[in-house]
């Protein structure tokens, strides 16, 4: 069997496993929060509203879940767009100095022109080979889609 073809160069860019994981505890935590609240309102312990508290703990996790499982970036023409877990932002190329991903770091980061740096969870360490494919696939993105070279040090 042979392996499976790498992505194309402007595809988006999204985990592998720190989606799958994050989507199956999401849907666990909202079924046991509902059974318990279920159960807990039959066995006459709590009430409604302690029931309504209860689902709407498992529906809160399962929605931060859902977000984390969301996080991705996105080439596009004028910029990368890179949802993480709290913040989107969209980075035009020749703000993105350098790619970098360091033997340890969880995730991508790139650095950008104004001294910042910006995570890119969507590129994660977790995913092994191929987040390192991943990492140079942006990187060698990155220098096609920039219309000046980057700065000397």
């Amino acid at each position: 069997m042979s392996a499976p073809a790498p992505p194309p160069i402007d595809a988006p860019f999204r985990p592998r496993r720190g989606r799958l994981v994050p989507l199956v505890m999401g849907a666990t935590a909202l079924v046991l929060t509902s059974a318990v609240a279920v159960g807990m309102g039959a066995l006459g312990s709590w009430g409604g509203a302690d029931q309504l508290l209860m689902v709407g703990l498992g529906a809160t996790i399962a929605a931060f879940l859902w977000r984390y499982a969301s996080i991705r970036a996105v080439p596009g023409e004028e910029g990368l767009m890179v949802r993480n877990l709290l913040v989107t932002r969209t980075v035009a190329w020749d703000e993105i100095l350098a790619v970098r991903f360091p033997e340890g770091d969880p995730w991508v980061t790139l650095e950008l022109d104004d001294t910042d740096v910006l995570a890119v969870m969507a590129i994660q360490r977790v995913d092994g080979e191929r987040g390192r494919e991943e990492a140079v696939r942006l990187a060698t993105l990155l220098g096609r889609r920039r219309s000046t070279p980057p700065p000397s040090p």
